[in-house]
């Protein structure tokens, strides 16, 4: 097993799951609006749906490539790709920050995981960025890709789900910091800019 890939893989998802995005922005927004409570239900619905999008991304891509190199390398560098089209789009975006809050939802924690379950496991985008970010990071050359795609989506969750666990919890602080402190939208932008680009070229030379 190569531990310095996992370790690779931990930061980068730290990265991505701190950078503004549409699933940690709705989480600070539910918890802002209903409670920390509420926050964190969202965030209970969206880890699940990742756990549906590893399973298959686990037996679809592992059946793809399975004694076919010239596939896994195809696969490769589409993620490389995709994650430079990504850097694009972040960088020719606004990097302001704004969150709509006034309103509740009046809706129950079970509506709010049923919610975040849904807008996961139904967003297309996800499973393309799990096709791109996943196989890049492969870790053993004896345990099967099925296994090793679900060590990665669990570390993934885990990861994710403490970051966003946080948002939820410290939503009032953050909004707070983010009220005063108007540059830290550019710097999130420019991180989000490096880490994407830093996999594309982990995956097109590693």
């Amino acid at each position: 097993m190569n531990y310095e890939t996992l370790l690779a893989f931990t930061i980068a998802t730290f990265a991505l799951a701190i950078s503004p995005g549409p699933d940690n922005i709705f989480v600070f927004i539910q918890s802002i609006k209903n409670g920390k409570k509420f926050g964190i239900a969202v965030v209970g619905g969206l880890m699940t749906g990742c756990l549906v999008h590893t399973t298959l991304l686990a037996f679809g891509v592992s059946a793809i490539i399975k004694d076919n190199p010239d596939i896994f390398n195809l696969i490769k560098i589409f993620g490389a790709v995709y994650l430079l089209f990504l850097a694009t789009s972040v960088y020719r975006s606004n990097d302001s920050i704004s969150f709509e809050t006034k309103k509740k939802t009046g809706k129950s924690l079970s509506a709010l995981f049923r919610q975040g379950f849904i807008m996961n496991v139904l967003n297309p985008k996800v499973t393309i960025f799990f096709l791109a970010f996943f196989p890049g990071f492969l870790f053993s050359d004896s345990l099967s890709t099925i296994i090793q795609f679900y060590v990665l989506g669990v570390l993934f969750i885990i990861v994710s789900s403490f970051v966003f666990c946080g948002i939820a919890l410290l939503s009032g602080s953050i909004s707070n910091f983010l009220t005063t402190n108007k540059r830290t939208g550019l710097v999130l932008k420019w991180l989000q800019i490096t880490v994407f680009v830093g996999i594309a070229i982990f995956l097109f030379f590693g």
